[in-house]
């Protein structure tokens, strides 16, 4: 597949590689507009997942697990959105967390061929110093992730027709998750009343999954390569964004106890975990497609969850 051969209108064989959270709403978007989606994982899926969208198995640490994959497979296009995610690990394996993710793009840039291939990377390849980051920044990564997905960027953007769309902070329901978000977390312990402590010297730009699972969409139909960011339009710290949900959850903001960041599970992370883009304007892909408020967002969801019961 080359890049200018858009999704809109044909009906493609999209290899997802991951089955988490994240990778399965990707999966979904490209099912719901006609594609042939197969998620790939060493993890089986739920049941449900896999009736909806298909699995395979691969280990992407493994040269020929891959090879077998793309065999099996026969994708036309590739989304690239396999872990391991967890920050704080990464920071205690930091060479495993760079086997996963830089051995596993060498594996799958050498299948590639000449498919189009989209890599879903992250905020944390920068240092945190500024208030945010935009596409011309030099990437500096934070902590271990960082630079274990700034290396598998590298190396996928080696290859050619491949485009890398760093995310901020992903948010939505994921109750059912290994590892809730952040807004799914506060959402389920606040509205059983019970206290969250946050750090209080710590900004995102949180980006809602479905805006996710859009824009990737949108630009892995796209004819463009290198590097696009996407963050959410308000820049806000974890603590007025728990304080924000304790509100919406009818629950005493109270309940979201305040502690430095260094002596948190977010030690690791950059101080300003922040993204916006100075390309996305001049793609008209992306027109119409702004990403939503994270407040705005947040009080809707749980809107729509009061009322669901």
């Amino acid at each position: 597949m080359t890049g200018n051969r858009l999704l809109t209108g044909n009906r493609l064989r999209v290899l997802v590689v991951g089955a988490g959270y994240l990778a399965g709403r990707v999966g979904e978007r490209l099912g719901a507009l006609g594609h042939t989606v197969t998620l790939s994982s060493r993890r089986r899926p739920a049941a449900a997942q896999v009736r909806r969208l298909g699995w395979h198995p691969v280990d992407v640490g493994d040269r020929r697990s891959v090879h077998a994959l793309f065999a099996a497979t026969g994708p036309d296009a590739v989304v690239v959105a396999h872990g391991p995610s967890d920050i704080t690990w990464c920071e205690a394996n930091p060479g495993q967390a760079m086997a996963a993710h830089r051995g596993g793009a060498r594996h799958l840039a050498e299948a590639l061929g000449n498919r189009r291939a989209l890599l879903i990377s992250t905020d944390n390849v920068f240092p945190g110093s500024r208030r945010s980051y935009g596409e011309s920044d030099r990437a500096e990564p934070a902590n271990a992730y960082g630079r274990a997905k700034l290396a598998a960027e590298d190396t996928l953007l080696a290859t050619g027709d491949v485009l890398v769309l760093r995310v901020s902070l992903v948010y939505g329901w994921d109750r059912d998750g290994l590892r809730p978000n952040f807004f799914t977390t506060c959402a389920q312990q606040l509205s059983r009343s019970q206290p969250v402590a946050v750090p209080d010297d710590h900004w995102n730009s949180p980006v809602l999954i479905d805006d996710v699972a859009v824009w990737t969409t949108a630009l892995l139909g796209s004819a463009h390569t290198g590097v696009v960011h996407l963050g959410g339009p308000r820049r806000v710290s974890r603590l007025a964004w728990a304080r924000h949900i304790a509100t919406c959850c009818d629950r005493d903001p109270a309940l979201v106890r305040t502690l430095p960041k260094h002596s948190t599970a977010y030690a690791c992370r950059p101080r300003n975990a922040c993204l916006h883009s100075e390309r996305a304007a001049h793609l008209p892909e992306l027109a119409g497609l702004d990403p939503v408020d994270v407040l705005e967002a947040s009080s809707r969801l749980i809107a729509q969850e009061e009322e669901n019961r």
